[in-house]
């Protein structure tokens, strides 16, 4: 469990309390004393919570917001990415939950497929080779709830509002089930073939994989030129010492050479076409074809065809009917095929083999190259394409209808619908669901020994695994044949968490109805679906292919993509690079609150830096709203006055503003604009609230202006916590509690809403520039801030909201204009660019500068006339000082004139 305490001790000293006032202060005056200690309380509200069941979901309220959370990988620990997509997600839960009347919020385990089968081994130090399937997956499933229960603590301990009695995993029975029922669904509408054709497979997991599992890796090796015999040409037999140049980084391949391609614009080399040439090493004759695809801009422009070396080789072996030849098998090692070479690793191989061509003198030259590799996302293995027997789904027909389908859903940042799209577009394989693994759910097929013929099992079956179960019938249906064979393969973990709408919602098959049935059908489509942009191909797009296969309509409506944390230098945090941050540190040192406070502060689809400064600013906020808190508990009564019939200018004007803050606050949260909605929130409690707002509330109430602020006070009080609740929920619900001794957490009270209030914004926007202008002149004059002023003038719209200043600032006298001052404007110095400058004159540079230095320029309008030059408005800025001329000290706001005389 992450620790929960923290070194850094929040300093409650950095805004002052007043001395309590007896007049003023309430029989609640100490229900703040002391500091806040997020160490204790932050955990107790974490398990009371829990304990409450304060975010069960509630199947009979009247609205309601679902969310299709990502099931986490079991893999590890916890990383600062599940910190900060983990929050963003609570982030609309909570928001949701205060908007509407309950929200779906669930939790799943990944726990099936490649990454637990390489979790367990580590763990145990084993090999799942070693093991029968059923005893090696319940290896799996005991470190997996090792880990399932750590995480479940670390997640808890982050605050995040999950229903704890809706969670899922994705290798338990019931989800077995609804994987199973959708292979069986699928194959039933066709959308499912099994090949035996050329596959994506990692050598390393031994096992195929998807397009949607390689990614791109950089990668250093040896460009080889290699000469190869031409036996002959399209015009007939070729010279006897006739040669041409192969490039290849893979020499290991030439065992598995079946033809030579050429671009059919190649002039220079198309007396080849037709011909014949005879592969170095291995000696066997291919044919020479020309072929659109070949890329004359690499290497000799002549490309040999392996199969198989790449994408090229797979679509020339169907395009040309060429024959197969396979030199390297499952774990990366040379057959038969390769001759003396069989045996040795395709690293080993390729170093043996380039030196024999160099020996037989074939090898021409070798250099070194940079290029970019395909590897497995999992284990950064370099991929083969091989010829194997696996399970598709149908993609490519219909390409076009889930781009149509992800247009049906809104996209949050609205950019990542393209990505989305892209995607989809570059797909050239259909789905490979099949996995030669042993941790995943088994696909339910026997296969008749005589004729080939797959048998499925029945839906009541199910969830079923073939190698120990009994098929559902007992000869083949097609053949009469009695003997069947179980499949061994298991679904790809994809197949089966692309199915998290329809396994939260009870998907299944209704056996009286003959149909497919939902246990709580409210929730499909779900409202949301958060998760990463680096999975939108993985978990999106196959979410949206399986549930609008089975149901006809899009998944989720709308979609929040959040981006990545990075290093400090921007640079994505990984083991091998040693910059991985876990939050365990981070908990150490900062409150639960802070680092919530900093998973706010990017804008969702963003790559970001991880840096203390949002968290440090995270723990000062904690601190204002404490104090703050203190001082309204100090400065009003322990009951809640009702709200009088009328409202002071400035009571009533704070709430105005408020009711504005509330609208565009709301507003954000519903377009997942935290990061606004966090920074709009703070500058207003802190700046207007508490350093204007405060100020004149203390003042008010000390003259006995008591029933209107303290209403004020206390609504404005209650409506920050309700606001701040989403982003830090443990030092609002202590707020809460002490403050109002109220039943319901915060959490489950209303979302605020606009009161209605009117009043004259840009007035009292200016009376609080004014405010701050006069606590700042006294300030730096060294005087106290309860300083009296003997007379003020103010030039600027501030009606109504004369004596909330001048009471503020104890301003005797208090004179307010709406026209401006005297003042006088004069340049005092000019600004050049010299990045636009220098290039532009150069040499004339100097005689510029001198220029202005004696003042001799002119400036018409956008244009500055100096040494005989002119410089646009892009070239210069202008510096000017303004001068009061009448008596007193002047100092100016954005939006008036302050004279302290």
């Amino acid at each position: 469990m992450l620790p929960g305490c923290y070194t850094h001790r929040l300093n409650m000293s950095d805004t002052q309390d007043p001395p309590q006032d007896e007049s003023t202060a309430g029989e609640s005056a100490d229900a703040l004393d002391g500091e806040y200690d997020p160490r204790e309380i932050e955990p107790e509200w974490q398990d009371q919570w829990v304990a409450d069941k304060t975010y069960a979901y509630d199947e009979d309220a009247d609205t309601r917001f679902t969310i299709d959370t990502p099931p986490p990988t079991v893999s590890g620990n916890l990383h600062m990415g599940h910190l900060y997509q983990f929050t963003l997600q609570d982030f609309v839960a909570r928001f949701h939950r205060m908007r509407d009347d309950t929200v779906y919020f669930p939790f799943g385990y990944d726990d099936n497929g490649i990454a637990s089968e390489r979790l367990t081994e580590r763990e145990l130090d084993i090999r799942h080779q070693d093991y029968p399937r059923r005893e090696f997956q319940e290896k799996c499933r005991d470190v997996c709830t090792q880990f399932e229960d750590e995480f479940t603590q670390d997640v808890q301990s982050l605050a995040i509002s999950i229903d704890w009695d809706n969670t899922y995993k994705t290798i338990a029975p019931d989800v077995q089930r609804v994987s199973q029922l959708s292979f069986l669904d699928l194959y039933e509408q066709g959308r499912e073939y099994r090949q035996r054709a050329p596959t994506i497979w990692c050598p390393d997991c031994e096992t195929a994989i998807s397009q949607v599992e390689q990614e791109d890796k950089d990668k250093s090796t040896l460009f080889n030129d290699i000469a190869f015999d031409l036996v002959e040409t399209g015009e007939g037999p070729a010279d006897e010492d006739a040669t041409f140049t192969i490039s290849t980084t893979r020499p290991e391949l030439l065992p598995a050479c079946v033809a030579v391609f050429v671009h059919p614009d190649d002039d220079e080399n198309q007396h080849l076409v037709g011909g014949s040439a005879r592969v170095p090493l291995f000696e066997q004759e291919v044919p020479v074809i020309a072929d659109e695809r070949v890329d004359m801009e690499t290497g000799s422009g002549i490309v040999m065809c392996c199969t198989f070396g790449d994408q090229n080789d797979i679509e020339w072996y169907q395009a040309h009917d060429l024959p197969l030849r396979l030199a390297i098998d499952e774990s990366a090692t040379m057959t038969d095929v390769a001759g003396e070479y069989e045996g040795m690793h395709t690293t080993e191989a390729r170093e043996a083999i380039i030196e024999d061509l160099r020996e037989e003198g074939s090898l021409l030259e070798s250099r070194d190259h940079d290029h970019t590799v395909q590897v497995h996302e999992r284990c950064e293995e370099e991929v083969e394409y091989l010829v194997t027997e696996q399970w598709y789904i149908e993609l490519l027909d219909k390409k076009e209808e889930y781009i149509e389908a992800g247009r049906q859903m809104e996209w949050y940042p609205e950019k990542m619908a393209t990505r989305y799209e892209h995607w989809i577009e570059g797909l050239e394989w259909d789905w490979c669901i099949s996995r030669q693994r042993d941790s995943g759910i088994p696909i339910p097929v026997w296969y008749c020994d005589d004729c080939g013929e797959p048998v499925m099992a029945e839906r009541e079956q199910l969830p079923v695994d073939p190698l120990s179960d009994a098929p559902p019938v007992d000869s083949c249906p097609e053949c009469g044949h009695d003997s069947l064979t179980p499949e061994e393969d298991v679904f790809d973990t994809w197949a089966t968490s692309s199915l998290t709408p329809l396994v939260n919602a009870g998907w299944d098959w209704d056996a009286d109805s003959e149909s497919f049935t939902m246990e709580l059908p409210e929730l499909y489509p779900f409202d949301l679906r958060p998760q990463g942009h680096d999975i939108i191909s993985f978990w999106l797009f196959h979410t949206v292919v399986k549930c609008y296969e089975h149901t006809g309509e899009v998944p989720f409506e709308n979609v929040m993509i959040n981006g990545m944390v990075l290093d400090e230098n921007r640079e994505a945090m990984s083991k091998s690079k040693g910059n991985v941050i876990p939050p365990s540190e981070v908990l150490e040192e900062f409150p639960v609150d802070a680092t919530r406070y900093w998973a706010a502060g990017t804008s969702i689809g963003d790559d970001f830096p991880y840096k203390e400064g949002d968290l440090e600013a995270g723990e000062r906020l904690l601190q204002k709203l404490w104090n703050a808190s203190r001082l309204v508990d100090q400065l009003t009564p322990a009951a809640r006055p009702d709200e009088p019939e009328e409202l002071a200018a400035v009571d009533e004007w704070l709430l105005a503003e408020l009711d504005a803050t509330v609208e565009s606050v709301t507003a954000k949260f519903e377009d997942y604009e935290f990061s606004k909605a966090r920074n709009e929130l703070r500058s207003f409690f802190w700046n207007t609230f508490c350093d204007d707002y405060l100020e004149i509330a203390k003042q008010r109430l000390s003259d006995g202006e008591a029933v209107s602020t303290e209403f004020t006070l206390l609504q404005a009080h209650r409506t920050f916590l309700q606001l701040f609740a989403p982003f830090l929920p443990h030092i609002t619900e202590e707020l809460w509690e002490r403050c109002y001794e109220e039943d319901s957490p915060i959490h489950t009270t209303d979302w605020p809403t606009s009161g209605g209030y009117d009043a004259d914004l840009e007035a009292g926007e200016t009376a609080m520039e004014v405010v701050s202008a006069l606590r700042r002149y006294k300030t730096e004059n060294g005087l106290p801030l309860n300083a009296d002023l003997d007379h003020v003038e103010v030039f600027g719209h501030i009606a109504g909201f004369e004596d909330a200043v001048a009471e503020a600032m104890h301003v005797a006298q208090l004179d307010t204009y709406d026209e401006a001052p005297d003042i006088t404007t004069e340049i005092s110095g000019i600004d050049l660019d010299y990045s636009l400058v220098g290039p532009e004159f150069g040499s004339e540079v100097g005689a510029i500068d001198a220029a202005i230095e004696d003042g001799d320029y002119e400036i018409d309008g956008d244009t500055l006339q100096v040494a005989g030059v002119e410089l646009d408005d892009e070239m210069f800025a202008v510096e000017e000082s303004r001068t009061y001329s009448g008596e007193g000290e002047m100092t100016e706001t954005e939006s008036a004139v302050v004279v302290v005389r």
